[in-house]
């Protein structure tokens, strides 16, 4: 989109481009949000989470800036559930919208219903934004609904290549075979086009506030990147010494990666990484750095387990579509100017539903209870607080995932973390504090707090309405003894 489109599409005129209008001191202090928002990468696939194989020096730097989250989740392990309730302040169970769009997998169950798309009666993010007088402005993966449910029609007044697919229909070169985005060079690469869009709207709206929200299709599947980083990170992975464990250890009926060394990824994430230091720098270039907040964050863990999965999120059990902290715990760093101490951290746990009152506190704009039901504002915390008055985290999660997962809940109280399975009633404990890789399961040695912990879980469905998988009555189960 040219600069003199989104000048349109932001509500700046076309005298704006030759001579900005001066602000009002008033609309100068006003607080900008970008939000930057990262698909399927995993907890540890950062320098300043762990990583010793990927390079993120710009996501390190930004962690220099401002909070990092140890203790921070996605409302689901899988895609769309996440982004909805980013947009909409709420738990996927209470929107009902449980699974990835289009995922349906049967088994012993049946997956539970769930809608196709997020609602429009929904006031989201942007719309709040927007109505205060932002210009908003969505660019990558959307993923929650086709036509009439795009960006646009969201609060959005600009949409770049947001629409119902999951990943990038062809690929991560030009030509994309977007409708959303019009092609580029053939050869081009998707996450350096949606880099040079958000540039191009830092440009047009940086005399409005503003909120954008640039969702990287990255670092999904297909797995591919450009070749020279490919090389190098070839020669690196060449040059590691051999792993002092498995590779892969099992993980139900899949096998989980227990190394980061997929050259390919790695050059996946360290695009992703110039991305952000590309609109960091932008920032300081325009001279409104120190009035713009920053928020980086995955949708979901790092996928690792089933079809080659490329990356690993050890110390975290699994990845990507459990409900194990590998699926739902997320890399999250927020930049706050003037206000969070740089280079701090913060060990509270916090979750995807937050960041819709947290940004609209943030800016100095009404709070919206009534939308935000399951989110807390994190301004306590990143003013520098240690603690939020909010009791327990929940998961509801009742489908198979691709990656391995089957259908379950989970709630987090304080250290202890409960898994619940649908398929049998077997529930898991784990203390997050000394078991980070939730490899010792405490239910049998703390019945009753595990009992306390599973009573809290169904109390908390049955106050969202959570819908349940169903057996499935096509479902051959094997013959006891069969291999």
């Amino acid at each position: 989109m040219k600069r003199r489109d989104f000048l349109k599409a932001v509500g700046l005129g076309a005298a704006s481009l030759a001579l900005p209008r001066p602000l009002a001191g008033a609309e100068k202090r006003r607080l900008n949000v970008v939000f930057i928002l990262i698909d399927d990468m995993g907890w540890t696939d950062a320098g300043c989470y762990g990583s010793t194989f990927y390079d993120t020096p710009h996501i390190d730097r930004l962690a220099t800036q401002g909070m990092r989250f140890t203790d921070a989740y996605a409302a689901c392990p899988v895609c769309s559930p996440t982004r909805a309730s980013i947009m909409a302040g709420k738990y996927p169970a209470r929107l009902n919208l449980t699974n990835w769009l289009s995922g349906h997998i049967r088994k012993r169950l049946i997956g539970a219903p769930y809608i196709g798309q997020l609602p429009l009666e929904e006031v989201t993010l942007a719309e709040a934004f927007k109505e205060a007088g932002y210009a908003t402005c969505f660019i990558g993966k959307w993923h929650l609904g086709g036509e009439p449910f795009y960006p646009e029609h969201q609060g959005f007044d600009v949409n770049v290549a947001g629409n119902q697919s999951g990943h990038p229909a062809a690929g991560y070169f030009s030509p994309y075979r977007n409708p959303q985005l019009k092609d580029g060079p053939k050869g081009e690469y998707l996450t350096d086009r949606l880099t040079d869009e958000a540039l191009k709207f830092l440009d047009a709206a940086r005399h409005k506030p503003f909120l954008l929200y640039l969702s990287h299709y990255a670092v999904h599947t297909p797995i591919q990147a450009k070749k020279d980083l490919t090389e190098k990170y070839k020669a690196k992975a060449e040059g590691l010494p051999p792993p002092k464990g498995p590779r892969y250890v099992s993980e139900g009926a899949t096998q989980a990666r227990q190394v980061q060394d997929h050259p390919v990824y790695a050059a996946m994430v360290r695009s992703m990484d110039e991305s952000v230091g590309r609109v960091m720098v932008k920032l300081e270039a325009l001279g409104i750095a120190g009035r713009t907040a920053v928020f980086f964050m995955s949708d979901n863990g790092g996928y690792s387990t089933t079809r080659g999965g490329p990356t690993s999120n050890v110390p975290l059990r699994a990845g990507k579509g459990w409900l194990y902290e590998g699926g739902i715990r997320e890399p999250m760093i927020v930049k706050w100017p003037g206000v969070t101490r740089p280079g701090s951290t913060c060990s509270v746990p916090v979750t995807s539903t937050d960041f819709y009152p947290t940004m609209l506190q943030m800016a100095g704009l009404p709070l919206r209870p009534e939308q935000h039901v399951d989110g807390v504002s994190l301004a306590p915390l990143l003013k520098g607080g240690g603690s939020l008055s909010r009791k327990a985290l929940y998961w509801h999660y009742p489908h198979y995932s691709p990656q391995g997962g089957s259908p379950s809940g989970a709630v987090r109280e304080g250290d202890y973390k409960l898994i619940e399975s649908f398929e049998d009633d077997r529930v898991e404990l784990y203390n997050l504090r000394d078991d980070i890789g939730e490899k010792h399961d405490l239910a049998a040695d703390m019945p009753d707090r595990a009992a306390r912990l599973r009573t809290m879980l169904h109390q908390w469905r049955r106050a969202v309405d959570a819908r349940m998988p169903r057996p499935n009555p096509d479902f051959n189960q094997p013959k006891k003894g069969a291999k």
